[in-house]
């Protein structure tokens, strides 16, 4: 045996059918220069067991599509997962999530299989994208042997790229759904908080058309130069 073999985790094992499901998922496209409108976009919220990247698990995915310039309420997502081990932190209480519903969950290797299919090709919205992303890219690698490819977009990047004049820094959700003043019901539930996001990327899709960014491809560059010049030492 290989002095490192035991580092390396075992290679998910899918039946037949799990195995065709995976082989049938479109691949992603890249952000093109068709309308923001005419884009699906899907919007994903995750509870997870903490906030360690490395150690904590998915436990709960949310995710509604913005389509034609609305929230299209017959695409819905909202699946917890089953875990062995339910030893959760006080976060993950206060998500409604307790030893008995995550017990109660899907099948982890299911319920990603059918994220990834209500997925399909579209790119992908969260806010505190880089979180979401890494989380479900590590659950999809370790339950599916998958590799995550599709545009990632971070809506708590694109609010203070199209609202510079907001009065707001470092803003979670709850503050830019206060400045708009929009009306949200529940919230600290993945279905919920994904539900909260879209309504707020509404917003910031009409303040991109009125900026004249027109395209997803034109909103993705124009994000990379707001991050550039944000990153950029001061002299």
């Amino acid at each position: 045996m290989s002095l490192f073999s035991w580092l390396r985790k075992t290679k998910p094992r899918l039946d037949a059918a799990q195995q065709q499901r995976l082989l049938q998922l479109p691949t992603p496209c890249a952000l093109g220069d068709g309308s923001l409108r005419s884009q699906r976009w899907v919007v994903v919220d995750l509870e997870t067991s903490g906030l360690n990247l490395n150690r904590d698990q998915v436990l709960s995915i949310g995710a509604v599509v913005i389509e034609d310039g609305a929230v299209d309420f017959s695409q819905l997502f909202e699946r917890t997962l089953h875990r062995a081990d339910n030893r959760l932190s006080p976060s993950v209480l206060i998500h409604g999530l307790g030893p008995s519903a995550i017990a109660a969950g899907s099948d982890p290797v299911e319920a990603l299989l059918d994220f990834m299919t209500f997925v399909g090709d579209s790119p992908l919205l969260a806010f505190h994208a880089p979180f979401d992303q890494h989380m479900l890219g590590r659950a999809l690698k370790d339950s599916l042997g998958y590799r995550l490819a599709h545009p990632f977009l971070d809506v708590a990047e694109i609010a203070p790229l199209l609202c510079p004049d907001a009065p707001l820094r470092e803003a979670g959700l709850d503050d830019w759904i206060l400045h708009f003043g929009l009306h949200v019901g529940e919230r600290h539930h993945a279905s919920a908080d994904a539900l909260a996001t879209a309504e707020l990327m509404l917003i910031l899709f009409s303040r991109a058309r009125q900026q004249h960014i027109d395209s997803p491809k034109a909103l993705q560059e124009r994000l990379g130069q707001w991050r550039r010049r944000k990153n950029a030492p001061s002299f």
